[in-house]
């Protein structure tokens, strides 16, 4: 299955007082893969956010398998998980990299529901180019 890949190099500024990353950055890394998805693939949903558009995150999850440390090379793999109405399933593994091969470390969950903006949010449709871009990493 192809997935879209997010490669990083855990900072300190991640880690916690023991030495290990804080397990709330890894759904942060979820954000950041969704972002870049979009700058990649969706960039016509990037502008619609400036018209009211929005990517509700409704529930994340994440399971650690692995600490991560400073310096660890990670790659952040997103997948699509499914489609419900004007709600995107999105599935994540984290990996370590090293010389010797790649380690799951853990694996995530995010549910976004698209929105239209204005007094009350109300669901939208999922914009065409972004259920385009996300069929090819089902």
């Amino acid at each position: 299955m192809k997935a879209y890949e997010l490669r990083h190099i855990v900072g300190f500024e991640e880690t916690n007082l023991v030495g290990n990353v804080y397990y709330t950055n890894f759904l942060k890394w979820q954000g950041r893969a969704r972002e870049m998805f979009l700058h990649d693939h969706a960039p016509d949903v990037i502008a619609e956010l400036a018209n009211g558009f929005a990517l509700a995150t409704v529930r994340c999850a994440c399971d650690y398998l692995a600490e991560l440390e400073a310096f660890d090379e990670i790659v952040i793999r997103m997948r699509l998980g499914g489609i419900v109405q004007n709600r995107i399933n999105l599935l994540f593994e984290y990996y370590r990299l090293s010389p010797e091969g790649e380690e799951l470390v853990a694996r995530g969950e995010q549910q976004v529901a698209c929105m239209r903006r204005g007094k009350k949010a109300v669901p939208t449709a999922i914009p065409a180019q972004l259920r385009e871009a996300l069929r090819e990493y089902e």
